[in-house]
């Protein structure tokens, strides 16, 4: 973290000339506190706002912010929301809670990745891997390479994935309900728990039962992967489904956005201008979270082994259709994987 602070210090000096609005603003924050709370920090005395920075739980991931900007919804508290996945962002812009704005710090961000009607803009993305304990799986061509890995006969007891009932495991297997169809999506869960694949509280704790050397290999995001490569854990990262004709890997990017009817709206405009600066997905891809710029040009983490977008097969999601189906999807794992 010593190197992002020294860049964080600079982009704090850069800001001092900035005109302060004088103004307050509630921001719900998705992301990692030990990631988003410095820029944050930083953003606000640049700007000269007051911050009111509200972070999720490790636990609740997303649907407690998501919750509270619905149940406001008559008398908004907050003004922008910076939600590490996409997919409840969407949802609410199709509740009508989210007030459009065109930033213009979003005008090179490709455009499968902005709402046409610029509810939201997503940046900074993890990808969903699958983590690889190498003491257990020395030879890297022993590795699995796919999501069916997790209904192989030969993994039988020894993968694991998070349960679907929040954040980024939850708008991954609503995603890929729609991508495989439902015979084939039932087929591949029935396949799961046929092959006694673990079903853990998060990816974290997924990781974690990989690192140590617990289970073989396990779904789990990019951040997670990283923060344990960097503490010496023998593990590696591996983009699952990369051969012709493979779905390909998925990019969940955060997201940003205007809650309708917030107070002060202008310096919470201000506030989503600098969240979305090319120079903040650079910080945060040189943070310990290591997230995968979406603009070109952009340097990228420096762990070798997250890719760049470009570099990989990326899978082709369907952002709406996923949003839309997200309060069905929840209902329907927390029957089959238990509250």
């Amino acid at each position: 973290m010593r190197a992002l602070s020294t860049v964080l210090f600079a982009v704090v000096l850069a800001g001092c000339g900035a005109k302060p609005t004088g103004s307050a603003v509630r921001i719900y924050v998705s992301l990692d506190q030990q990631f988003s709370a410095p820029l944050l920090d930083s953003f606000a005395k640049e700007l000269g706002i007051t911050l009111d920075q509200q972070h999720d739980t490790e636990a609740a991931k997303t649907v407690g912010h998501v919750s509270a900007i619905v149940e406001e919804r008559a008398n908004p508290r907050g003004s922008v929301f910076w939600n590490n996945e996409l997919a409840n962002t969407v949802h609410l812009a199709n509740q009508g809670l989210l007030e459009p704005y065109d930033s213009p710090s979003a005008q090179d961000v490709p455009a499968m990745w902005r709402d046409p009607q610029r509810r939201w803009t997503a940046f900074a993305a993890r990808a969903r891997i699958l983590v690889v304990n190498t003491e257990l799986l020395p030879d890297p061509a022993s590795w699995p390479t796919s999501y069916r890995d997790l209904v192989d006969p030969k993994w039988k007891g020894r993968c694991a994935v998070a349960k679907p009932l929040t954040g980024t495991t939850m708008t991954h297997f609503t995603a890929m309900r729609k991508l495989l169809g439902e015979p084939a999506f039932t087929a591949w869960i029935d396949g799961m728990f046929a092959n006694d694949v673990q079903f853990l509280a998060s990816n974290g704790a997924t990781l974690r039962a990989v690192r140590e050397g617990k289970l073989a290999f396990a779904f789990t995001d990019t951040d997670d992967y990283h923060e344990a490569a960097k503490k010496g854990f023998k593990v590696a990262c591996v983009f699952p489904d990369q051969q012709d004709g493979g779905i390909g890997t998925m990019l969940i990017p955060n997201s940003v956005a205007l809650i309708k009817g917030g107070p002060n709206q202008a310096a919470a405009k201000q506030l989503i201008d600098r969240i979305l600066a090319r120079e903040t997905e650079a910080l945060l891809a040189a943070a310990d979270g290591a997230q995968i710029p979406l603009r070109a040009g952009i340097p990228g983490p420096k762990d070798p082994g997250i890719k760049a977008p470009g570099a990989f097969r990326a899978m082709q999601w369907d952002i709406d259709w996923t949003a839309a189906n997200l309060a069905a999807m929840s209902r329907d794992y927390g029957k089959r994987f238990g509250l």
